[in-house]
C-alpha cells in the first residue's frame, strides 16, 4: 500500500501540517521534531505528492485548465503551450473538458471548492462565462485564452482578429480578386465579428453566408452561393475547416482552385497544409497563446498585479497554393 502524509505523522507523532512544513523546509519546526520527521519519512520510504508539499502554504502547486471537447482543431496547439510552461515552473495540470455540458460543469465546480488547484486557465466552453466570472470574483485566479470578443473582468490573451480578416481582404484584392464569398463562423462571437468587419473594411462584398466553424458549413454555404447564380472569384473562410469545405465544392462544382477562385482560411491548423492545394490562410499562434496565458497565471500566482487590459498576439497571413 502506498504510504501516506497520514502514516508519517502518525508514526512520527506529529500533526499532518507539521511534517507539510517539514517538506517545505519551514523554520517554524524545531530541529529535533523536523530530524525525527526526516527519519520517519527515510524509514517509511514516504514519496511526497505536490499536495502534500503546499499543504503548509495552502497551494498545490497545480493549476487546472477548463475546455471544450478537445476534437477542436486547434486545441492541441494551445494545450501544449500551457503544458511547456507550467511544467518548467514546477506546476502540474489538471485538465477539465465539457463533453458532458452541465454535467461536466458541476464536476469542475466541486473540484474548484475544493481547492484542488491554485490557478484556472480557460478556453470558455459556451456558456460558461458567467460561472467563471463568479469564481475570478470569489478570489481565483483565471487567465482566459481566446475572449472570443466577450471581454471579461479578468485576464485573457487574444489575437488580432480584425488585422487578420484585413490581411485577407488585402491579399485577395491586391492579386486582382473582387467578388469574394465570406463564409463566417457565428456572429455570437466577437471573433467572428472582428474578422468580418476587418475584411469588409478592406474588400466589400454583400456575400455573407453563416456557419458553423465545420466542414460541412463552409462547403454548404458555398454550394448555396453557387446555386444562386453567385458569380465568386474568391472565398475567406473563418477558419480552416470551412475553407477545407469551401474546396470540396469547388472541386465538385468543376471550379479550379486557385485559377478560378481562391481560397483563404483563418487558424493555420495542420490540416491546412495538406488540403488539395495547400490552404492560405491566416496563422492565430496558438502555442504561443497558450504560454502566454500560463506565464500570466503564474505571474498572478507569485503575487504580480494582473495586466490593465487583454495580451493581444499577432496574426500573420500564410501564402500558399489555394491563393498565391
Amino acid at each position: 500500500m502506498r504510504v501516506t502524509i497520514a502514516d508519517v505523522a502518525r508514526e512520527a507523532g506529529v500533526s499532518k501540517t507539521t511534517v507539510s512544513r517539514v517538506l517545505n523546509d519551514r523554520a517554524d519546526v524545531d530541529s529535533v521534531t523536523a530530524a525525527r520527521v526526516r527519519e520517519v519519512i527515510g524509514a517509511l520510504g514516504y514519496v511526497p505528492s505536490s499536495g502534500a508539499v503546499g499543504l503548509a502554504r495552502g497551494r498545490s502547486r497545480t493549476v487546472a485548465m477548463l475546455t471544450p471537447p478537445l476534437t477542436w482543431p486547434w486545441m492541441g496547439e494551445v494545450l501544449q503551450g500551457v503544458v511547456d510552461t507550467v511544467e518548467a515552473a514546477g506546476y502540474g495540470l489538471l485538465l477539465y473538458t465539457c463533453n458532458r455540458g452541465a454535467e461536466s460543469v458541476a464536476h469542475f465546480t466541486g473540484q474548484v471548492s475544493a481547492r484542488a488547484f491554485d490557478g484556472l486557465l480557460v478556453v470558455e466552453p459556451e456558456g460558461t462565462l458567467e460561472t467563471i466570472t463568479a469564481m475570478y470574483r470569489r478570489g481565483l485566479p483565471v487567465v482566459l485564452v481566446d475572449d472570443r470578443g466577450h471581454h471579461p473582468d479578468f485576464p485573457s490573451v487574444g489575437t488580432t482578429d480584425r488585422e487578420g480578416g484585413a490581411s485577407a481582404a488585402r491579399h485577395l484584392r491586391d492579386s486582382g480578386r473582387g467578388r469574394p464569398l465570406v463564409v463566417a463562423g457565428p456572429t455570437a462571437f466577437g471573433c467572428v465579428r472582428d474578422r468580418l468587419d476587418g475584411f469588409l473594411g478592406v474588400l466589400p462584398t454583400g456575400l455573407i453566408a453563416e456557419g458553423d466553424f465545420s466542414e460541412e458549413s463552409g462547403r454548404a454555404a458555398v454550394e448555396r452561393a453557387l446555386a444562386g447564380g453567385a458569380r465568386i472569384d474568391s472565398v475567406f473562410a473563418h477558419n480552416d475547416l470551412m475553407a477545407a469545405g469551401a474546396l470540396r465544392a469547388l472541386r465538385a462544382a468543376g471550379l479550379r482552385v486557385p485559377e478560378d477562385v481562391a481560397v483563404v482560411g483563418f487558424d493555420d491548423i495542420p490540416t491546412a497544409r495538406h488540403t488539395e492545394p495547400p490552404l492560405t490562410t491566416v496563422r492565430q499562434p496558438m502555442r504561443a497563446m497558450g504560454e502566454s496565458a500560463a506565464r500570466l497565471l503564474l505571474a498572478r500566482l507569485a503575487g504580480e498585479d494582473p495586466p490593465a487590459g487583454p495580451l493581444v498576439l499577432p496574426t500573420e497571413l500564410v501564402v500558399r497554393g489555394s491563393a498565391p
